[in-house]
């Protein structure tokens, strides 16, 4: 966990961790959770069959103590080859932790629902960033993006797959973040408009992708 949500969003719907335990509840998974914004690392990249990066109020360029450290462990994970996944600053923070680079963009705010192509499919999810991956690091590909987020989902080979927008948002989460988190940041007319238009997202196509990436290490057994 790289973050938390606000506590009002989290009194209906959980962390962070429990919105991700709910879309992968279908799996034979079990979870550990080190909040990593608060400086609790585990020992080692093998201490896990496979990571999960989650979102954050914070940028990966931002002068933290923690991401430093998390980018080591970022590095590791990826030198053994563990199934990696990040998401929002997940994405962002593994991109740069491998070379990559990550701004706040220019062209303003994803939010809500929202339209990408992703392995030649049409898929909406829900978006929540300014943040964006605008340069890739060695040895990654897209797998998917839009005119506004080129970079929106990124694979390195088998093991790690990363996704700008959060299939783990729901419609009650994104109205939460922008009755308590939208103001001042994102433009009225921008928050007026993202709650005029969500709808039902494809999130199960990309909990499918990230169910795949962590399997793969039993596969590999």
């Amino acid at each position: 966990m790289a973050g938390h949500a606000p506590e009002q969003i989290k009194e209906k719907t959980g962390d962070y961790d429990a919105m991700f335990r709910r879309i992968l509840a279908d799996q034979d998974f079990s979870f550990d959770v080190y909040d990593v914004e608060n400086m609790e690392f585990p020992k080692s990249a093998r201490d896990a069959d496979g990571w999960l990066i989650s979102g954050s109020k914070h940028g990966a360029y931002d002068p933290l103590p923690w991401i430093p450290k998390l980018e080591s462990l970022i590095q590791d994970i990826y030198a053994i080859k563990r199934p990696l996944v990040g998401v929002c600053f997940g994405h962002q923070i593994i991109a740069q932790a491998l070379g990559g680079q990550v701004t706040k963009y220019s062209g303003g705010w994803a939010t809500g629902t929202t339209v990408y192509q992703f392995k030649g499919r049409e898929v909406k999810l829900n978006a929540w960033h300014q943040d964006q991956v605008v340069a890739l690091p060695p040895g990654a590909s897209v797998l998917g993006g839009n005119d506004f987020c080129k970079n929106a989902m990124l694979s390195y080979g088998d093991h790690v797959f990363t996704v700008q927008p959060h299939p783990e948002f729901d419609t009650g989460v994104i109205n939460g973040l922008l009755e308590f988190r939208a103001k001042g940041n994102v433009p009225d007319d921008q928050i007026a408009r993202t709650a005029q238009t969500l709808s039902d997202t494809d999130w199960t196509i990309i909990a499918a992708e990230m169910a795949r990436v962590f399997q793969s290490e039993k596969d590999a057994a």
